[in-house]
């Protein structure tokens, strides 16, 4: 047993709805965190969690594409429920991450102006595609849950970059 005190880290991916773009990226990092924190024998324990800025699908589970593309790269999505972003969830999550700028506005409105550092477009932190917006695919077809797979797995070897640096789990 070692003396270090564990630390948790929050983290919080929305989208609108929370049944494919933000449970996706939920499954995701939690399946990579996993792998590259032991691989780096971290002691951070990681809260990871995902919501929707608006309630149409609260209690759903994801939607059957979205866990069919994220099943066919090894991540199961299927026990997950939508959810609604809730007031206290900006006082409980380190990072609050959006997927595209209309629920980053939304958040920005809903946070007290105190936790506005904490909230950032989730593709901040692509190699590939920083600054940009997950689109929705929920319209589409299999290519689009393939094309959000694809940025949201890029995001996702970004954003555990910057948290094995250490900056960000040393807040």
């Amino acid at each position: 047993m070692t003396d270090e005190k564990q630390q948790t880290v929050q983290v919080l991916f929305v989208c609108m709805g929370n049944i494919c773009r933000s449970p996706m990226a939920e499954g995701v990092f939690r399946h990579r965190w996993r792998e590259r924190a032991g691989e780096s024998n971290l002691a951070t324990e990681m809260g990871i969690d995902s919501a929707g800025t608006h309630s149409y699908h609260v209690g759903s589970v994801p939607d059957p594409r979205a866990q069919a593309a994220t099943s066919r790269r090894g991540v199961d999505i299927s026990a997950l429920a939508a959810r609604r972003v809730a007031p206290e969830d900006f006082e409980r999550f380190d990072f609050i991450l959006a997927m595209d700028r209309d629920n980053l506005e939304y958040l920005i409105a809903e946070a007290a102006v105190e936790n506005h550092d904490k909230i950032q477009l989730f593709l901040d932190y692509s190699v590939t595609k920083r600054g940009g917006e997950v689109p929705d695919p929920y319209y589409g077809g299999p290519t689009g849950f393939e094309r959000v797979l694809d940025l949201i797995e890029d995001a996702t070897e970004g954003f555990i970059d910057e948290l094995l640096k250490g900056d960000a789990l040393s807040s």
